[in-house]
């Protein structure tokens, strides 16, 4: 007769890297609006911009392309127009356009965080500013 194994007592195994990966993007959905959008669909945008930015980099020149994509520079004025013009209109366009997203973002989250309070809270907190400091403990030097 044989001795049976002993039955497992530690509990389930741990997950494995795919499944915890495959839980942290199904968790992406708990970010706030900014922080989502950024995930899924931003980071598809600032790739082609970084795409584009480096492919005009090796094509037309680094500061080149830094010139054309900031406004300072045409696109008409360098070789390889074809990659000049979207660099173009996506410094002029697309990433000023997430910059305003982004602080418009923020600022309404604070306005928002500002409105939630009751104005009876806000009020009890005012007034208690407003009242003078307390006076200072007496010393206890004795003579």
């Amino acid at each position: 007769m044989s001795p049976e194994p002993a039955p497992p007592t530690g509990g389930p195994p741990p997950p494995r890297r795919r499944q915890r990966l495959r839980a942290r993007w199904a968790d992406r959905h708990a970010l706030p609006r900014f922080g989502f959008w950024l995930l899924s669909r931003g980071t598809v945008v600032l790739a082609v911009c970084g795409l584009l930015y480096v492919l005009n980099g090796f094509l037309i020149g680094w500061a080149n392309a830094y010139e054309v994509m900031l406004g300072i520079t045409s696109p008409a004025g360098v070789r390889l127009q074809w990659c000049a013009w979207p660099l173009s209109l996506i410094g002029w366009a697309v990433i000023p356009a997430i910059v305003g997203a982004a602080a418009g973002y923020v600022i309404t989250e604070q306005i928002q965080g500002h409105q939630t309070r009751e104005l009876s809270d806000v009020l009890d907190e005012l007034r208690r500013l407003a009242e003078p400091p307390d006076p200072p403990p007496p010393s206890g030097s004795g003579s």
